[in-house]
């Protein structure tokens, strides 16, 4: 339940509304100085008009908007072009801000909005040139078709926006317009299509891994790294896809003696090893001297790497700063899907299941919406429901009347940093001076004076190293192997993304809308160029349906080199294959992945691998990535699915419900048992230890054993690893006492110095994630392994062995829980730890105090946590706040589409006060479903108020 938040009736709902009023009026006559009207007329002219009847200009026949109990609409129309633009029309209804901080953030104009503050952000965005790709895209790759359907969705947009400005739109414009006269624009086609750009960042795959293996390289050993990027354990939890193999062209699921005949690379290296290609280093570098300052055989030189360490600590946190629109990108975001086959279901065909773990945003990233034809035919071809992104027409994950899909994130590596070096004529490139790409930018910025940027490019991406002075330049000593270009000034950073070439991912989208077969949808995923996904699919054919997966994308195939670290831009041995307009670099779409009806009866994808690769029998001969999630959430699903159908078991709807909650920790399962030998002597600490005493290992939010033993890990790990990592890893403001390293004076050595880590709350490291789990899984077997050793404190004695160290995170857990929840362990709840905040983006993220406490909402107290199916996500690093959630959870049911059900992580609103801003949060945090109605009587039987939507002229 939530600490603050309930689920109201409707008359103490508008209580609030009106207190909420009342506050804003008086708050504004004490002197916010914008008068009482402003505050109470703000308020409400931004509610849509959701009866009745409106007039949108290029319609050519009546839409009908029905919206139900909860505002979600469901929209009917007589041709495609007019489904669109009323889509549009809706989006902008409820979420034009939204919609409108996407579209400047997408093109780097945040500034134009916020003023100077953001201008560092735009300058790395423009110079990813997020809009050129979109612009690119709409021009030359997508199909007229999708052109005409971005036009009309555009039209509709702008025929609300006619006639609108400041309150008329929202609150927040409001506010905007009387701070600098702020006006909105037209809305484009490309600014649909550049949200994908966004979208694809924020999946972007293991960008911040080889950033983080790269800067632990300054402190930890080839060996030590490699300890902490543990290899998939295939042993133990299941990939997505098993026995296919590549011939012939084609990949062929459920094939055995899997040899596979591609040509791409199957990566040259491991963990620390691949650093920079093939230059590991894991004794002294060119120059510098070796300090000894990491664990035992820690030999790096600090002289050598501290240049590149500057400037890949300032990507990172230009990284930070680069808003997160979906999630924060690192080992913990993902998503669940899974689906079984009619001969397992107790309604004889498919169930579909998603919920795809995103950042926590309000409103939800998330719009439910039905688009229905009320005729299909060829000039209305859609009859689809499910969830969308404003600002962009179609639906992304949902059914229709054929079939379901859903996503996960596929988690390929898909980026990759380069070194270049630099001259004041060009880029080196085997050998030879090649000159840069260039264009200006310039940077409007609200309130004060525009900024020129010049953005360079080389032939492996846009310098991203431009875009900070801490990334002037690389570092003067970086670890490169002696073969490497002569240093000059230093390498800068070049950025190489499958997003920054031109693709059709737009044409996918539709297609997948009006797909009614698994070829159909097949062709659909085809297009799916980025983010790469996984994609599920259902339908309801034949006697008990049919399931599948397919795993799109364009994913690189590399020359040398296995994308864990940054890479030697000077040699074209380590470029992506074929040319950066070519597809020729890609793996080809008919190699990649995919598997039908598989005897198992059912598929599950949770960002687990899909396939093992390698050489050899039943391997894939194609790199996707060496950083997957670890299968922890995935094996779980399968073992649920496996009980229930054990013995001619059958799964409902329900159940798949109830599978979305599993709160069990399988890291506390592990470790509980050997917490509760440990003899302890404090009675304090004692008492808790017992709360552990026949606990089953789920994190709801009323327990207190899951509060204790999440504290207990967190307190191992920041013992055992987050102490052991280089400050640009460790959470910004915790700081410690280190040896000097050794660039000083001679006796710099001798000295200790305060050292204070300087990463953001959402990458900072050991963030608990999986991979964690995999770590300790592995180190816990060696019980004086050198990762158990902590240092003497003042209150803590030294430890050497694992059992003295969780001895100590034991009792550092009871007192920081004491400190944070009360001496008396009765009323300790993991949900009082683990509190769900939302936060209305920008100003409600980063606005006055007073405009926050009006736009934002919470907290509630989760169950659920890290790598559990039910991942309501938190960084060990910063604490046990809500960092990533289910951002909708969706059961389909293939047998009736009415009693699909489905529900939104806050509501369809996006204006503060309308009652729909966040009445599904309640029902999402106790994992309750809302009915889903599809056909045309139960969407009728569910409507509480429909808009007509009419032509100018009738």
């Amino acid at each position: 339940m939530p600490a603050n938040e309930t689920a109201p009736p409707a008359k103490k709902k508008g209580r609030r509304a009106r207190l909420i009023v009342l506050v804003l009026v008086l708050a504004l006559f004490a002197g916010l100085g914008y008068g009482a009207y402003w505050g109470v007329d703000s308020v409400r002219a931004s509610f849509p008009q959701t009866t009745g009847s409106l007039k949108v200009p290029g319609l050519t026949g009546t839409v009908e908007v029905k919206r139900d109990a909860h505002g979600i609409p469901q929209l009917y129309a007589d041709n495609d072009d007019d489904l669109f633009r009323a889509q549009g029309f809706v989006h902008a209804q409820d979420r034009f801000w939204e919609m409108d901080v996407r579209r400047h953030m997408t093109s780097g104009r945040l500034s134009e909005m916020f003023g100077s503050g953001q201008v560092e952000t735009d300058a790395f965005l423009r110079t990813l040139g997020w809009r050129q790709v979109a612009q690119a895209e709409y021009e030359n790759k997508l199909s007229p078709e999708t052109k005409k359907y971005l036009q009309a969705y555009a039209d509709g947009v702008n025929a609300y926006l006619k006639g609108k400005s400041g309150k008329d739109l929202s609150v927040e414009h409001a506010a905007l317009k009387l701070s600098d006269g702020y006006q909105p624009e037209q809305w484009t086609p490309v600014d649909s299509v550049a949200w994908l750009k966004a979208m694809a960042w924020d999946l972007r795959g293991n960008m911040q891994d080889e950033i983080d293996r790269a800067l632990m390289s300054s402190k930890l050993s080839t060996a030590q790294i490699d300890e902490l990027y543990p290899p998939y354990p295939f042993d133990r939890n299941k990939p997505i896809v098993e026995g296919g193999k590549v011939e012939g062209g084609k990949y062929a699921p459920q094939a055995s003696g899997a040899t596979g005949s591609g040509s791409g690379s199957t990566g040259t290296g491991s963990g620390g090893a691949a650093a920079l290609g093939s230059q590991a280093s894991t004794g002294p570098a060119a120059t510098g001297t070796g300090t000894g300052t990491g664990l035992a055989d820690n030999v790096t030189a600090q002289g050598a790497t501290v240049g590149l360490r500057n400037q890949l600590t300032a990507l990172a946190a230009t990284l930070d700063k680069v808003p997160a629109i979906l999630g924060p990108n690192g080992s913990g975001i993902g998503s669940n899907s899974w689906v079984v086959s009619g001969k397992y279901t107790t309604t004889g065909k498919p169930l579909l299941a998603n919920d795809p773990h995103l950042s926590p945003q309000l409103p939800s990233v998330w719009y439910q919406m039905g688009l229905h034809c009320r005729a299909v035919s060829p000039q209305c071809q859609y009859d689809v429901a499910g969830y969308t992104f404003s600002g962009m027409p179609g639906v992304v994950i949902g059914h229709n009347a054929d079939i379901a899909w859903g996503m996960t994130n596929l988690g390929a590596d898909v980026t990759d940093l380069f070194l270049e070096q630099v001259k004041p004529e060009g880029y080196v490139y085997d050998g030879k001076v090649l000159p840069f790409a260039t264009r200006e930018e310039v940077i409007k910025v609200a309130g004060g004076d525009s900024k020129k940027i010049t953005v360079r490019t080389t032939n492996n991406g846009p310098l991203v190293s431009d875009r900070s002075e801490e990334l002037a330049t690389v570092g003067t000593r970086a670890p490169v192997a002696s073969s490497a270009p002569d240093r000059g000034d230093g390498y800068a950073v070049a950025l190489r993304w499958t997003a920054l070439d031109p693709g059709k991912t737009m044409d996918s989208v539709f297609k997948l809308n009006r797909a009614k077969t698994f070829d159909d949808f097949r062709k659909a995923a085809a297009d799916f160029d980025v983010p790469s996904q996984n994609l599920i699919y259902a339908d309801n054919k034949n006697l008990n349906g049919n399931i599948g997966y397919q795993a799109p994308g364009r994913i690189p195939m590399r020359g040398q080199g296995d994308g864990r670290m940054p890479t030697p831009g000077w040699d074209s041995k380590y470029a992506w294959k074929g040319g950066k307009d070519s597809n020729v670099g890609y793996i080809p779409q008919g190699e990649m992945p995919w598997d039908s009806n598989p005897s198992r009866g059912y598929i599950v994808t949770a960002n687990q691998a899909v396939v093992e690769s390698g050489t050899g029998a039943g391997k894939y001969p194609y790199l996707l990535t060496t950083d997957w999630g670890y299968g922890a959430r995935s094996q779980r699903i399968n073992d649920l699915i496996e009980a229930k159908i054990k013995d001619g078991g059958k799964i409902s709807t329900d159940d798949m419900r109830t599978m979305q909650m599993d709160n069990s920790s399988e890291i506390a399962a592990l470790l509980t048992p050997m917490l509760a030998k440990i003899q302890v002597s404090d009675p304090g600490v004692r008492a808790a230890q017992k709360l552990l005493d026949g606990w089953n290992y789920t994190q709801e939010p009323d327990s207190a054993a899951a509060a204790y033993f999440n504290a207990v890990w967190r307190n191992i790990l920041k013992l055992s690893f987050g102490d052991k990592m280089p400050k640009e890893l460790r959470i910004e403001g915790s700081c410690m006492n280190v040896l000097g390293n050794g660039t000083g004076p001679a006796d710099d050595l001798a000295k200790t110095v305060r050292e204070c880590g300087t990463r953001g709350p959402d990458s900072a490291q050991p963030d608990g994630g999986d991979r964690w789990f995999e770590v300790v899984r592995r180190l816990v077997k060696d019980e004086k392994s050198q990762w158990w050793s902590s240092p003497r404190t003042l209150t803590q004695p030294e430890t050497t062995t694992r059992d003295e160290l969780f001895a100590r995170a034991m009792k550092d857990a009871r007192w920081e829980l004491t400190a944070k929840l009360g001496k008396d362990q009765s009323t300790w709840s993991w949900g009082r730890l683990h509190q769900l905040n939302l936060k209305n983006q920008t100003i409600g993220t980063e606005g006055p105090g007073f405009m926050q406490w009006l736009l934002n909402r919470g907290p509630w107290n989760l169950g659920g946590g890290e790598a559990t199916v039910n991942a309501t996500g938190w960084n060990a690093s910063s604490g046990y706040g809500v960092t990533w959630v289910p951002s909708m959870r969706m059961v389909v049911n293939l047998n009736d589409l009415d009693k699909s059900r489905w529900i939104n992580l806050t509501g369809a609103s996006g204006h503060a006060y309308n009652s729909h801003y966040t009445d599904q949060t309640t029902m999402w945090a106790k994992g309750e479903l809302l009915e889903w109605p599809f056909g045309k009587d139960a969407v009728e039987k569910a409507t509480v108020g429909t808009l007509t939507l009419k032509p100018e002229g009738s």
